[in-house]
């Protein structure tokens, strides 16, 4: 209980759905007050097909019905009762669930500070389901997950996937190299590049947006705004920044502890200071003097500076634009393979790891 099971279980969805699957989460924990309320909001959130019953109290008749009422489903997530530790009568009811399911997976789910107790839970639930995978939660924090993967060993499974903040999508498929490159601050491209590509998609989507178009002609505030929206999207600056060789570790913990929130409390006061603006200066930002400098300021309820500082970032971000323009595919290439050099083994590609491939 506490591990993040019933946000796992949509998370997961989340990323099923992201592969062109149709999941749904079946909610049956009748034990603990609110269970339904989040998986049904959660759910709602990740844009997954729900089932629950907050008024019956048994369990498995609820996955029963789940199962029914969800067969169009590709992937069916059962989310089952949690507790501090396993207990006779949490044993009975995962196996009577198991029973009525018939599951092709039964994961645990750990949070990463667990500790040592975590292989008696593990050998418990082992004994009682069997276990085809673990998933870690909470690795957003200062835990790196010893005691959950010293579950994984003691049970001889596999790490599923990883929690890596509290937004449905923040959710990743277990890469060794990754991983442990990550742990020892070197980094993890393959991921970063993941949510690059997925921050993008999302963007283009919304927005009607081609960032192939900042190769070409003037780079406007308004693609400044669509990629700030895309940076959103990736997840927690501090989570992007372990991702990137070199930044993460000991570099990051050198900053200021406010320092992620000052940066991104600036990136929403220019976000906020650009929907205060017309259509006219966001495509021309040379075209913002004095007057609409304090127009702008007032209208978005920030001061001159901030605005200033706005307009300073976009010309300089539209300088380096300019200097990407100029470049061939041959010079793109050697930087990338530059950048992908420093990363110390951070890429990897060990991919299937978990119980469930690619």
């Amino acid at each position: 209980q506490g591990s993040g099971k019933t946000t796992s279980a949509a998370k997961m969805a989340w990323w099923f759905s992201k592969k062109g699957l149709r999941p749904a989460v079946i909610q049956t924990d009748t034990f603990r007050p609110g269970a339904y309320d989040q998986a049904e909001e959660m759910c709602k959130r990740a844009e997954v097909d729900f089932y629950g019953d907050p008024d019956a109290e048994d369990p498995v008749e609820i996955a029963r019905e789940g199962l029914e009422a969800t067969e169009d489903a590709d992937v069916r997530i059962v989310d089952t009762s949690g507790r501090s530790g396993l207990n006779d009568e949490l044993v009975e009811e995962l196996e009577r669930i198991a029973t009525a399911v018939d599951p092709d997976r039964n994961l645990l789910v750990l949070d990463a500070s667990i500790g040592q107790s975590a292989k008696d839970q593990a050998e418990a639930f082992g004994d009682a389901v069997g276990i085809d995978g673990v998933v870690i939660t909470k690795l957003d924090g200062t835990a790196k997950g010893g005691g959950a993967l010293a579950a994984v060993d003691q049970t001889d499974s596999s790490v599923a996937f990883l929690g890596t903040g509290e937004e449905v999508k923040d959710v990743e498929r277990f890469e060794a190299s990754g991983f442990i490159s990550r742990l020892l601050g070197m980094g993890d491209l393959k991921q970063l590049s993941e949510r690059v590509e997925r921050a993008m998609e999302e963007t283009q989507e919304e927005e009607d947006w081609d960032p192939e178009d900042l190769m070409k002609g003037e780079f406007t505030l308004k693609d400044m705004r669509n990629q700030m929206n895309a940076m959103n999207k990736m997840g927690p600056l501090d989570q992007v920044m372990d991702m990137i060789p070199g930044l993460g570790g000991g570099i990051k913990d050198q900053l200021p502890d406010d320092a992620m929130d000052v940066t991104q409390d600036r990136l929403r006061n220019f976000e906020v200071i650009m929907d205060s603006m017309t259509d006219e200066e966001l495509e021309n930002p040379r075209s913002v003097g004095q007057s609409q400098i304090e127009r702008i300021a007032r209208g978005s309820g920030t001061d001159e500076e901030t605005v200033r500082e706005l307009l300073e970032q976009h010309k300089m971000m539209s300088r380096m634009m300019k200097q990407f323009q100029g470049m061939g595919d041959g010079d793109m290439q050697r930087m990338m393979k530059q950048m992908q050099g420093g990363g110390g083994g951070g890429g990897g590609g060990m991919g299937g790891m978990g119980p469930f491939g690619d």
